[in-house]
């Protein structure tokens, strides 16, 4: 009986897995992953990682973040914006005949870290928020940090792996990157944070209630 229940257990998670990666594919290489704000364009694409990671656990989270990171580096390398080579080794270093190697780092593992950050988080905040009535508390914390993650380190690396590039394609001096880097993590940043936090509380308590779970306790 034991043996069947796990079983079942195990069914369910790899079909919520394959679910969210089917998610993540869709809004990476459809107009739905964007949301027009003022001035700007947010992304949504990372949401169904931090969702995949509250219900699944780091481990699989992770492998949801492999996915978006999957999915960037295709859609960089395929449809190659200006920046696209931080993103893309297979997109050359203006100045150089050929990419760069660190471009996977930037690829991959924020993509990767949002899928295990979230459900740390989300732990942590349970046990500090304890009534009932502020339950969705933690998953807002979990939302919030986990589109942070990938927000932050994104740009961070590219200020330590690229910025005379960066400087280049963008025709300032090299000193003022760390600015243009400011204004896109408070510009872009706070908006999909803002969504993250919205999105992954309403959506996660949701299916919560759909799987039957008490509380969004994933697998370690």
């Amino acid at each position: 009986m034991a043996t069947t229940q796990k079983a079942s257990e195990s069914i369910k998670r790899l079909v919520l897995l394959a679910m969210f990666s089917a998610i993540i594919i869709l809004l990476a290489v459809t107009p739905i992953g964007f949301i027009n704000l003022a001035f700007i364009k947010a992304t949504i694409v990372h949401i169904p990682v931090i969702i995949g990671s509250l219900l699944l656990g780091p481990k699989l989270g992770a492998v949801l973040g492999f996915v978006f990171g999957v999915t960037s580096l295709i859609n960089n390398t395929l449809n190659p914006a200006i920046s696209s080579f931080v993103f893309s080794p297979f997109i050359p270093v203006p100045g150089r005949s050929t990419g760069s190697p660190w471009a996977l780092v930037i690829c991959f593992v924020p993509r990767i870290l949002v899928g295990v950050v979230p459900w740390y988080i989300y732990r942590l905040a349970k046990k500090w928020v304890k009534e009932e009535r502020l339950n969705f508390i933690p998953l807002a914390l979990a939302g919030i940090v986990g589109s942070a993650t990938n927000t932050l380190l994104v740009m961070h690396l590219i200020y330590f792996l690229f910025r005379d590039e960066y400087a280049a394609i963008r025709g300032v001096a090299q000193k003022a990157v760390y600015g243009i880097i400011s204004a896109i993590i408070v510009g872009h940043g706070v908006p999909e944070a803002v969504l993250a936090c919205i999105l992954t509380t309403a959506i996660t308590k949701a299916l919560l209630i759909v799987l039957h779970k008490d509380s969004a306790d994933g697998a370690p």
